[in-house]
């Protein structure tokens, strides 16, 4: 008995729904049919389908339904009496930002230390927009550090200490221990056991892998946006406050690196000798080490051209 209640009932529900659906698509329908007309004749003048628009839209009904009804095309060059200027947006676009570490090439703009345009550089992608990698740079730095560490600490053997090679006292009979020297590490001013003797630190790592590590420390700073091309490094005097005057100027940078493409200028020379925050080094000496060391890098147009011409050299064999 339960059964054919329960389907009678499920069918009185689901005519009442259906009722229900069909009568409120055949509003939607005719509310949509009377906006539109009412829009266009608003735009033409008719003064009742102006009204009739004035209360949809006073109402708040959507009016989102007649843009599908809409075929014209909206943009900045459009006149004002075919769609209002107000309307449009005047938002700029917001590019995607570029993906880095895709071997493209970059177009950076050239100034110097007057801060004049110079036009635009391109800097090739193979050596400026290289995926950063860390274990390479911290091979490569770990490679400088050894090469460049001295090496020269050094002990004295017990043949090296001073002092008399005579023996002690006798072998046996004075109830001490055997001794044969004095200038054993066992006693005060003796000699130092397996200590350091000067020796080189370095180790050998590939070309291969310099220049990679000097690549990726280059597409840092250009990523960064702290690789600033100059048209030439040329002073017109020799004072520090041009320096000075020019570093304080850049944000957020306490060290500045300025590389030349040939021998320093002799003004740029004793311009910085005086700043411990900017150093001056020539093409052939820019390595990765240095490049870390400071937050902004500043390259002549030489410069760059020279290091790109070293990194495309063939790696002799």
């Amino acid at each position: 008995m339960a059964l054919p209640c329960s389907r009678k009932l499920l069918r009185s529900m689901s005519s009442s729904y259906k009722l229900h659906c069909s009568n409120h698509q055949n509003i939607v329908h005719r509310s949509f049919h009377i906006l539109s007309t009412a829009s266009r004749d608003h735009d033409t003048g008719d003064k009742q389908s102006s009204m009739e628009y004035s209360i949809f839209k006073k109402a708040g009904f959507p009016l989102m339904g007649t843009r599908g009804l809409s075929t014209s095309m909206l943009s900045s060059d459009a006149s004002e009496g075919s769609f209002p200027s107000e309307l449009l947006s005047r938002k700029q676009i917001l590019t995607p930002e570029r993906k880095l570490g895709q071997l493209q090439d970059l177009v950076i703009p050239v100034t110097n230390f007057q801060n004049e345009d110079k036009g635009l550089m391109v800097l090739a992608g193979d050596v400026f927009d290289l995926p950063i990698r860390k274990d390479i740079i911290h091979r490569v730095v770990r490679w400088q550090l050894a090469k460049r560490q001295q090496g020269t600490h050094s002990t004295k053997t017990i043949s090296e200490v001073s002092g008399t090679g005579r023996k002690p006292w006798p072998q046996k009979g004075t109830g001490r221990a055997r001794h044969g020297s004095l200038r054993g590490p066992q006693f005060r001013t003796g000699a130092v056991m397996h200590g350091p003797k000067p020796r080189s630190h370095a180790f050998k790592l590939n070309k291969k892998v310099r220049r990679l590590g000097l690549k990726i420390a280059l597409s840092a700073r250009a990523a960064e946006g702290k690789l600033l091309v100059f048209e030439d490094l040329v002073l017109p005097t020799h004072k520090t406050k041009n320096i000075v005057s020019f570093a304080n100027q850049m944000e957020e940078s306490k060290k500045i690196l300025v590389v030349d493409g040939g021998p320093i200028d002799e003004n740029l020379k004793l311009a910085t000798q005086n700043l411990h925050y900017v150093n001056v080094l020539p093409s052939i000496g820019l390595n990765v080490y240095s490049i870390l060391l400071h937050d902004t890098l500043v390259m002549s147009r030489d410069a760059v051209n020279k290091i790109v011409e070293r990194m495309h050299t063939p790696i002799n064999r």
